[in-house]
Formats: C-alpha cells, structure tokens, sequence
C-alpha cells in the first residue's frame, strides 16, 4: 500500500438547506474520501428473543464483515478495545492481524487503543507486527476510552486519567519516530537508547488521535500534529464544526499545514433497502446498550423519539435507506471538510445477514456517490 499523503487545499463549502453557514479549511481534496466501519464486536443477546451466539461464531461473523467490507471497496475497518462483558474486542491487534490474512487493500485500525491503561512499548510492537502481516495497512487510533474498566485492570488509577494519556502518547510517537529510543516519565520505566522492534512494514504507524469533543483533546491533536477522529454519537453535529475550525487553527499555530491533517467523523449508523426497516432494526439493540450506558452513567437512555429525531439530516446518527445516508454525509461535509467517515453498523446484537448488507450497501451504493459529489464539488 502507497503511503498517505495529504498536500494543501483552502475551501469554504457551498450550503445545503437548513445548514449553518460555516466555512472550513480542508485537507488534500485529491485523495478520495474515505468510507469505512468499525465496530466493539458486541455480544449481547438478540433484543427479542434473549438468546446469544456464542462468542466463537460472533468472532466468526466479524471476520466475514470484515472481508466483505474488503470486497465493496470500503477503506477502513476498526475495532475498539473493551474490556466489559457484552463486547469481546478486547485485543483488536490480534483479531485485526487475523483479518489481515483475509483481506487485500482494507486499512484496518483500532477504534481506540485505550492509551492510558496500555504499554506503548507492547501497542506499537503489535501494530507494527499487523503492519508486516497487512503490507503496511494497519493504523493506531489512541484514545483516553470512555469506559473505565481497563484501569484496575492493568493497575492504573483513574486519578491518573489525563496525565497518564499524554504521556503514553508522547513515548508511542517516540517509538514511532525511531528504532531506538531514549525516554524518561513517570508512569513507566524509563528506556536507555533501547531498540523496539519489529519496525512496521513502512516508514511509520499513521497513529490518529479520538477525541470526544473537548477543547482540551482537540488541542491536544492539533499541538501534535496528529490525524483527528472526532467522535459524534449524540447531540447536533453542527455544534461540533467549532472543534473542528479549532483543531486547524491550532494546528496552524504550531506550525503543522491543516491542509495534511486529515479530520474523521466517527458515528453510529445502519444502513438498510428501506428506511424504516434500517430504523427498526437498529433500535432494539441501540436502545438496550445506551439503556445499560446509561443507568451505569446516571442519565435515562435514549427514547424512540429521540432515536428517530437523530435520524434527522441534522441529527447525529446515519440510519437509513442509502439515499438519506448519502444525502447525510454530504451535509456534514458541507459542515466538516473532513476527509474519512467512520461508522458503528450495530451497537447491540444485529442480525448477520443483517450486518452484511449494511456493509455491502455500504461499499457499493454510498460510498461511490459521495466520493463522486465530493470530487465534482472539488474540481
């Protein structure tokens, strides 16, 4: 795989109907947009009858999606790292390395590696290794988590939170820059111009930083100079597009060209020949994992009101038949100038056959449309 390279380009997007008016700065219009899918490989039991596939068969599953979304042409596919019963991506290198054996061009990321309560020393060698199995299409998308279970886990004390991040980030980009490494923190040994190894199948990990939508994190990936993913699974996306003028801005201030800082949006979504049916069969296991979520969290869930509000052109969430999903992308384009789109087909159990059309729709209906508007709209 070629390596990725973003040069510079200045646009204000023209508006559709009812969108703000927001005028952004965007990466390399060049290089095609890119669609993909991830996924925390859920294991909860079908809404409607309680029953659960046993975790080998849903392993089995996820490989299938994962090669299939190789097959319709989609450009990425990620798993998140959870350490909580009712999602079994606990080690997304290994299964991301068995994907690798299936698939030819798909880049293939984690969706986040839980930086904070991991060893980067442990996190580059693996994704280095998934680089050498995949010819150089593995990538690190680090994030703070926004579970809290890996800290007692590994032994790390959530007090810790923030802190612990960005130093793990600062000695994964070290790693990263070099075989051999010299550093010095506070909440692991220290390395003495010490090799690592193996070094990825290219140059260097695209690592990107997810960030939830504080100022803070988005600063944070912007001092760096690193990818953003900006996640947006609740609320109005058109609140988020100051985050994303920000990240630029301070991108800029550091002395890094936004225009080779690519922005993902990563959402929730499903996809399905009719509208309502995609609605539908979101819902049961949408509603039982953010209805978990929130008694955990102290908040009510989510109704079936809202669920359907989201649906929306300016809501947050991309369920629908492929037109309405096209027509969505392309709006948050409008507001974003973001360069990949990154989409949970299921939050909760959803039916194989199910999953697998989403993806092929997906792959073959969606993701030429929008790169066509977007190339058209770049000239």
């Amino acid at each position: 795989m070629g390596e990725r390279v973003w040069g510079a380009a200045s646009h204000a997007f023209p508006l559709m109907k009812g969108q703000t008016t927001i005028s952004t700065t965007a990466a390399d219009t060049k290089k095609p947009f890119e669609i993909g899918v991830y996924s925390f490989v859920e294991l909860t039991p079908d809404p409607e009858t309680g029953v659960a596939i046993s975790p080998t068969q849903r392993m089995a599953n996820l490989l299938e999606t994962i090669e299939l979304a190789d097959q319709v042409g989609l450009d990425v596919f990620a798993l998140g790292e959870h350490h909580r019963p009712e999602f079994i991506s606990s080690a997304p290198a290994v299964i991301l390395a068995a994907a690798a054996a299936r698939t030819r061009r798909i880049h293939l990321s984690s969706a986040v590696t839980v930086l904070s309560s991991a060893d980067p020393v442990r996190v580059f060698q693996d994704f280095a290794s998934l680089d050498l199995i995949s010819l150089g299409r593995a990538e690190v998308m680090a994030g703070r988590g926004s579970f809290i279970e890996s800290f007692p886990l590994f032994g790390y004390d959530l007090k810790d939170y923030n802190e612990l991040f960005e130093e793990k980030l600062g000695l994964l980009l070290a790693l990263n820059e070099g075989e051999r490494v010299t550093w010095t923190g506070k909440h692991r040994a220290s390395l003495d111009n010490l090799g690592v190894y193996p070094r990825p199948h290219g140059e260097k990990l695209p690592i990107w930083v997810a960030v939830g939508g504080t100022p803070e994190s988005v600063a944070r990936a912007a001092r760096l100079g690193l990818p953003m993913a900006l996640a947006i699974i609740g609320g109005t996306p058109a609140r988020f597009a100051p985050f994303v003028e920000y990240y630029r801005e301070t991108a800029a201030e550091a002395g890094h060209d936004p225009a080779r800082l690519p922005v993902s949006i990563n959402s929730h979504g499903f996809i399905a020949d009719d509208s309502q049916q995609a609605a539908d069969d979101y819902w049961p296991g949408f509603s039982l994992i953010m209805g978990k979520i929130g008694r955990e969290r102290g908040w009510s869930g989510i109704t079936r009101q809202q669920y359907d509000a989201s649906r929306g052109l300016t809501g947050a969430d991309f369920i629908g038949n492929p037109d309405e999903i096209i027509e969505k992308i392309l709006y948050q384009h409008n507001l974003f100038g973001h360069q990949r789109l990154m989409l949970q087909l299921g939050l909760g159990m959803i039916a194989h056959a199910k999953a697998m059309r989403a993806i092929e729709l997906l792959g073959t209906v969606v993701a030429p449309a929008v790169r066509e508007e977007i190339n058209k709209r770049n000239g």
